[in-house]
């Protein structure tokens, strides 16, 4: 069992000294271990509503607490394209091919160009993350930006702003070619597991 602190009575002792915390209205019970799982879900389905994240195991007192949920109460707003086959999150990439030479400056511009769009590309609605991609051998660099599938409409009639921009300094960069954008969904298919492995 676990102590936990509810809106309620006064709790302290008669011959306690009165004082006019906000601690006052509360009182305190034990609450069971199934009370504590159902506590556990509404908090970690708040968790993956607000950050995308999903939690497959919580602690309570150092213990190990299964939960058992279904995947699809967990992923939130999902859309089918397929059957089996669901997502959450649309990418937007940009990408293109940078050169060895003058000591792969034009890899150090593409770079330089995609920090100065990071500010505009974190006030996007719904972001979920930005990625940057670069092939040593294939001389690629890519930039990933991850949206929620149901704020991604709303970006593309803004043109993916900034992308224009982007793109613009990308075509000014020597020895930069084949520059090229590309939509398509995200889903993670392997997810770490934080439970003790005894």
């Amino acid at each position: 069992q676990t102590l936990v602190v509810l809106p309620g009575s006064d709790t302290k002792h008669k011959n306690q000294k009165q004082t006019h915390s906000p601690l006052d209205t509360l009182e305190t019970r034990n609450i069971t271990q199934q009370e504590m799982k159902g506590i556990l879900c509404c908090t970690i389905l708040a968790i993956h509503h607000a950050t995308g994240f999903t939690i497959h195991h919580s602690y309570i007192n150092g213990h190990n607490i299964n939960i058992e949920m279904d995947q699809r109460t967990i992923l939130h707003q999902m859309v089918e394209l397929a059957e089996g086959v669901e997502f959450d999150t649309i990418c937007r990439e940009w990408r293109c091919k940078w050169s060895l030479e003058g000591d792969k400056s034009s890899l150090v511009a593409c770079q330089m160009a995609l920090e100065s769009v990071a500010e505009d590309l974190c006030e996007v609605d719904g972001i979920k993350g930005v990625e940057r991609v670069v092939c040593g051998d294939c001389l690629d660099f890519k930039v990933i930006t991850s949206v929620a599938a149901e704020k991604f409409e709303d970006w593309k009639k803004i043109k993916f702003d900034p992308e224009e921009y982007f793109m613009e300094m990308l075509t000014a960069i020597d020895g930069v070619s084949q520059i090229e954008t590309q939509t398509y969904t995200k889903m993670p298919v392997i997810a770490t597991d934080f439970s003790d492995e005894d």
